[in-house]
């Protein structure tokens, strides 16, 4: 005999061998393309850009959301021979807003700095250790 408990805001429902061997009767309801509140991608049906698609990892809404949507509705609607070629104030508006925000907006120059940093290591490292095992391969 199947049954149902609630914990919390979780429902559990117990069924039974025989409620499976049962076919469903339950109606699916197809999505409406045009509900504003259904998830899309970055492009809506009708063109325009989704403002609250998780891609665009909440820099919409940041503190340099207004430089955001101005530059990256420019490349979006550009039609310039090379796309977005038209749009270099706009984006140059977010990279200075941007650089306010170092906590928030990290700069990849940093990061790469960084890499670069390690690399050197590495490569200084390596030539000593080729040394040392050239030493002892001699000494036996």
């Amino acid at each position: 005999m199947a049954y149902c408990r609630q914990e919390g805001k979780d429902r559990i429902i117990f069924v039974t061998k025989e409620d499976h061997e049962t076919p469903s009767n339950a109606e699916l309801v197809a999505d409406d393309p045009n509900d504003p509140y259904e998830e899309h991608g970055l492009i809506l049906p009708s063109g325009d850009i989704n403002w609250n698609c998780p891609c665009l990892g909440g820099m919409a809404s940041g503190p340099c959301g207004e430089q955001f949507k101005s530059a990256f509705s420019c490349f979006h609607y550009s039609t310039a021979d090379v796309k977005g070629s038209d749009c270099v104030d706009q984006f140059r508006a977010m990279q200075e807003c941007m650089q306010k925000y170092p906590d928030l907006y990290p700069q990849d120059e940093e990061e790469e700095e960084e890499e670069g940093k390690t690399a050197e290591r590495v490569e200084e490292t390596t030539p000593t250790d080729a040394a040392t095992t050239k030493e002892e391969e001699g000494s036996s």
